[in-house]
């Protein structure tokens, strides 16, 4: 009896203990996992949060600038310079407190002289969160993405992109002269100087940078006191031998060759013109400007070149030697030419602009876009490329032109 009643009690007890056991492995491990989905789910929304609000304090506190041009490839000079003279520029404004108490992030993509890549380059920057674009560097690239930003009512202020297409719309503005104001300055400033009566232009046909400051130059040649006796084009596809456009300048006696072209094919010439040994003067415009920096040209061959440029880095002004030597300093003794000049009044022209509009970094693109083209149409800029420099609504900037000439391997202003 006592060793039945002790079974049962045997059960008893291990039915309790299994019931306790079974009880513990149902509750504490839930328990605990609930719990600890629910602290990782608070601590998750709790981060999500965080971020979320550090995104829009960066996002409202900063004006988001972005840059297209060429960094690679063979018009890599021009970008890079635009690049690395705006970033000094931000630079100098945020170190002075920034726009109405705003910075700047800058951002710069490479489009290698491609309408296509450039184009790409815009959706790049779009995603990342550009409200204004200081770009395109040329003009080809700067056709094609001046429709996107006019699709998106974005600003737009080229600091090179010469054409008069690229400022077709009204959100688009320049900082340099457009190709008809290059070529018409170019063949007031041959007359008024003297420097040739007998002129030859080589130009290049599939280009509207070189085609657009050809026609006008040809136009004004018109008015003044020098001839045109020859006037040769090339093409993209046919822009490495120019002998023939040579002779011909050189048999009908041309003085001065007009070179409306970019620096890579000007080395071509210079180089074919002194084998033949035909020694004109060559005048050009912006787009000589790094023909000194083209990697195995024997820059001796520049020796006396001319080009219009707003900008010479040899000004003895204050403003334009703090420029050159902050450039410098960063760059490895490079000189900056004018399309870092240009670059650099660009983000100032910027700054101006949303100082006389009031736009603040919150608001949508668009609304930026309509304050600041309607702010460009008020405001006067001193910069390196130009004291008091203005605009009209068409986009195009008023100032005065110079020219500068290649002497022992520097440009030197020729006035």
């Amino acid at each position: 009896m006592k060793k039945r009643i002790f079974s049962l009690l045997m059960v008893f007890s291990i039915l309790m203990l299994s019931l306790a056991a079974c009880g513990t492995k149902e509750e504490k491990p839930n328990d605990s996992k609930n719990n600890q989905k629910e602290e990782t789910n608070d601590n998750d929304q709790k981060e999500e949060t965080n971020d979320n609000d550090q995104k829009e304090v960066t996002q409202t506190g900063k004006f988001y600038i972005g840059g297209i041009g060429p960094i690679t490839g063979g018009a890599a000079v021009y970008g890079q310079h635009v690049m690395n003279a705006a970033q000094i520029a931000v630079d100098e404004i945020n170190a002075a407190g920034g726009i109405n108490g705003a910075l700047i992030e800058y951002r710069f993509e490479d489009d290698v002289h491609d309408p296509e890549k450039a184009v790409n380059a815009y959706n790049t920057l779009k995603d990342w969160g550009m409200q204004i674009l200081m770009g395109t560097v040329t003009s080809n690239p700067g056709n094609a993405v001046k429709e996107e930003t006019y699709a998106d009512n974005m600003f737009m202020l080229t600091p090179s992109g010469s054409a008069p297409d690229v400022i077709q719309y009204d959100n688009a503005f320049q900082v340099c002269f457009s190709d008809p104001n290059q070529g018409i300055a170019s063949a007031v400033y041959i007359a008024d100087k003297g420097l040739a009566t007998k002129v030859a232009a080589i130009y290049n046909s599939s280009d509207v940078y070189s085609t657009g400051i050809y026609e006008k130059f040809a136009e004004e040649a018109k008015n003044q006191n020098f001839e045109i006796v020859s006037a040769e084009a090339f093409t993209d596809d046919s822009k490495s031998d120019f002998n023939v456009q040579l002779q011909k300048a050189k048999d009908n006696g041309a003085e001065l060759v007009f070179l409306p072209i970019y620096y890579e094919e000007a080395t071509l010439i210079l180089t074919q013109a002194a084998a033949m040994d035909y020694k004109p003067l060559f005048f050009g415009c912006d787009g000589l400007d790094g023909i000194l920096g083209v990697e195995n040209f024997d820059t001796s061959l520049a020796e006396g070149v001319m080009l219009l440029t707003p900008f010479a880095a040899d000004a003895a002004d204050e403003k334009t030697q703090k420029f050159v030597a902050d450039y410098k300093a960063a760059h490895n003794d490079t000189i900056p030419n004018q399309f870092a000049a240009d670059a650099y009044d660009a983000i100032y022209i910027i700054k101006a602009a949303i100082e006389e509009s009031g736009v603040t970094p919150d608001m949508s693109t668009s609304d930026i876009c309509d304050g600041l083209k309607d702010a460009m149409t008020k405001i006067k800029v001193d910069g390196l490329t130009g004291a008091g420099m203005t605009w009209s609504a068409t986009g195009e900037v008023n100032k005065a032109p110079m020219a500068v000439v290649i002497k022992d391997g520097q440009y030197v202003s020729a006035d």
